[in-house]
């Protein structure tokens, strides 16, 4: 046998693919990912279930339609309300009191009672 003609060159590279196609063959079927021809891993492609995706797109836009409309009231109650509250306080501050309306009871929390 001539070790260094074409014909032990192509033995070996036949092998060699041989090797390759049964190791590849052994993990596809079990479930591992491929080796493609450079050594890198390819995980296996999964089956696309383009319905289901539609329905779940379908069902985040409405969710995300919902959460924009909340948004919509919360900025209108932040601005809107926000200075409206905050000048009906400042005008009940500034409007006098008078003591005879008053009929709170005033509290003195300065003493300690002694009992």
């Amino acid at each position: 046998m001539d070790w260094g003609g074409p014909g032990f060159v192509i033995a070996i590279i036949a092998i060699s693919t041989f090797g390759w196609v049964v190791n590849n063959w052994i993990r596809a079927r079990h479930g591992y990912s491929l080796e493609d021809e450079w050594g890198g891993k390819t995980e296996k492609s999964e089956v696309r279930d383009d319905a289901k995706l539609r329905e779940m797109n379908q069902q985040l836009t409405q969710t995300m339609e919902k959460m924009q409309d909340r948004m919509i009231v919360l900025e209108r109650i932040v601005t809107d309300k926000g200075y409206t509250v905050a000048e009906e306080i400042e005008a009940l501050r500034d409007t006098p009191r008078s003591n005879a309306s008053d009929s709170g009871v005033q509290m003195n929390f300065d003493k300690k009672e002694q009992v």
